[in-house]
């Protein structure tokens, strides 16, 4: 398929008039959903696809195109789905694949998009290639399609390399006979060796398997990791530094280019290359959506190209800090970077991965003022915006008892000198009624899997719904209100102008973001005093506006 739809009209002369308009997921806003958090269909304290299948009215009704759904695959879930043991079925926990036939059904018919989440950098210990290739014998074709090599040292007692593992510790594990397997993330996942064609084919055989069941896109974890550097040389560090993975699942990473022989090698891109083939042989605008953690913007425009992945998620966004400077320079930076490429940025503020914004933006009162009006300034950008379920509440980040804790992030590091709290914070079920735990999450008021904090009776959508003050209605609005004047009929280019002489990184305590797109222009105060407003009919606000000036932690859409 083409970037455009051509669609016909007959005109009174006769003849045919041909329009265009863009793949629909060029502009969407896409809902990401955590199944094991999002809605309990059965009762059990864990969520499931019924579960989301019941709660898509809502999310048509919020204002949404599409929804990503996590790994919802049979796996041990030792990383809570995202250790595969089979990726053409459902895990029970989640349901039947009937059920999911019925969620591609049913979003379909609210008109919802839906796209899965797809897992190819590693697959579970327990998927049936890497139980063969423990049964098999050193240099057999079974563990050739995975990365097990000799070990290093006497007896080859020391891993291969000294590569680190993103959930802590060695990214190396050893097996009785004395091999060790590559594992950049838990030793549950190890991970496969792209360069064999074996694990191509079965991929291959993957995406067809779901596009043929009506699924509309992938989001491709670990996009920028299939490949290694083939000699899996050591990491070069700094002296006195100790091994790191390099990408940092609970935030941002290092402003520095560190070097990564385990990510983002230049073959990566042949395989999405045989993805988009495969795709472009199916109807309706399939997409893919690459986790690319690339240290550089212009690494990251190559998973984008014409002929590669149609999406890329722009981590820059998210990692930002609470500042118009900083927010400029990542606008600017993403649209030249990605001008050559002709693809279309994205936007994203939180996901099951890293603190979610509100608590990133000082929490409380002021990190939600700050959340709503980053989530505006988002909602006005050119290209598509992802949200993570529960935002749309005003979520914090919960602290998490130790002894709740779940994330093999936290397992892995608790007892060492450098302990990682992991992701648990923002993965805790989201409340839907009632006036504590767990808040209409499951069927039967059943222990959801993580406690839900007893503060949350004022966040649930019940209590939400038709407050007009509300974090949920302020979303409901701004959906709207990117529908009517935000766009797939407002140009691409984004013109950043200063607010008389009030410009981001100004003195005085101004730090104001403005920009432009054709008759819109947005303002963010990021700063510490009011500003006052250029002349305009005000679209929508982040919070209410008292006269001409936009309060600090606010922003606004002006025509």
């Amino acid at each position: 398929m083409s970037e455009t739809a051509a669609t016909s009209s007959s005109v009174p002369s006769g003849e045919t008039t041909i329009t265009s308009r863009p793949p629909w997921w060029r502009h969407a806003v896409t809902y990401q959903v955590y199944p094991r958090s999002f809605a309990d269909g059965d009762g059990n304290g864990v969520g499931d696809i019924p579960g989301i299948t019941s709660r898509l009215p809502y999310l048509r009704d919020l204002g949404v195109d599409a929804i990503w759904i996590s790994p919802f695959y049979t796996s041990p879930q030792h990383d809570h789905g995202y250790d595969v043991a089979d990726y053409c079925d459902i895990d029970p926990l989640f349901g039947t694949l009937t059920d999911a036939d019925a969620l591609v059904a049913r979003a379909h018919e609210l008109g919802l998009r839906l796209i899965v989440d797809l897992v190819p950098n590693h697959t579970s210990s327990e998927h049936p290639w890497f139980r063969a290739a423990l049964a098999a014998a050193p240099g057999s074709p079974e563990r050739a399609r995975y990365m097990f090599r000799e070990g290093r040292g006497p007896n080859g007692d020391e891993p291969p390399n000294n590569w680190a593992s993103v959930f802590g510790g060695s990214a190396w594990t050893r097996v009785p006979d004395g091999q060790w397997y590559l594992h950049l993330f838990d030793s549950s996942q190890p991970d496969l060796d792209w360069r064999n064609p074996e694990v191509g084919d079965m991929f291959e055989g993957v995406l067809r398997f779901w596009l043929d069941r009506g699924v509309d896109g992938f989001r491709v974890d670990v996009a920028h990791g299939l490949v290694k550097e083939a000699s899996l040389r050591d990491q070069v560090l700094p002296q006195g530094e100790r091994p790191q993975s390099g990408v940092d699942v609970n935030g941002p990473a290092a402003d520095e280019v560190v070097d990564q022989p385990m990510w983002d090698q230049p073959e990566v891109h042949d395989i999405y290359r045989r993805w988009r083939r495969v795709l472009e042989e199916y109807p309706g605008d399939r997409m893919l959506v690459a986790e690319a953690w690339a240290q550089t913007a212009e690494a990251l425009a190559r998973y984008v190209r014409a002929d590669e992945m149609h999406q890329a998620f722009n981590f820059a966004w998210l990692q930002a800090p609470w500042s118009a400077s900083a927010f400029a320079k990542v606008i600017s930076g993403t649209l030249e970077e990605l001008l050559p490429v002709a693809a279309a940025p994205t936007w994203v503020l939180s996901n099951h991965d890293v603190v979610r914004h509100v608590t990133r933006y000082g929490g409380g009162a002021v990190g939600l003022a700050r959340g709503r009006a980053a989530t505006l300034a988002m909602l006005a950008l050119p290209g598509s915006a992802y949200v993570y379920q529960g935002e749309e509440l005003g979520l914090e980040q919960v602290e998490v008892a130790p002894e709740d804790r779940q994330d093999p992030t936290w397992l892995r590091t608790r007892n060492t000198d450098h302990p990682e709290v992991g992701r648990d914070g923002c993965r805790v079920p989201i409340p839907w009624s009632g006036s504590k735990p767990p808040y209409g999450f499951g069927a039967d008021g059943s222990e959801p899997w993580l406690p839900q904090p007893d503060s949350w009776a004022p966040l649930t959508v019940e209590a939400e719904t038709g407050d007009p003050d509300s974090t949920l209605e302020f979303y409901r609005r701004a959906l709207a209100a990117r529908r009517e004047h935000a766009g797939a009929e407002l140009g691409e280019t984004v013109e950043l102008f200063d607010l008389g002489g009030a410009a981001a990184g100004a003195g005085d305590g101004a730090d104001v973001l403005a920009f432009r797109r054709d008759d819109l222009t947005v303002i963010v105060n990021c700063g510490t005093t009011p500003v006052e407003l250029p002349a305009g009919e005000v679209v929508i606000a982040s919070q209410p506006l008292t006269g001409t000036t936009l309060p600090p932690n606010a922003s606004v859409w002006l025509h």
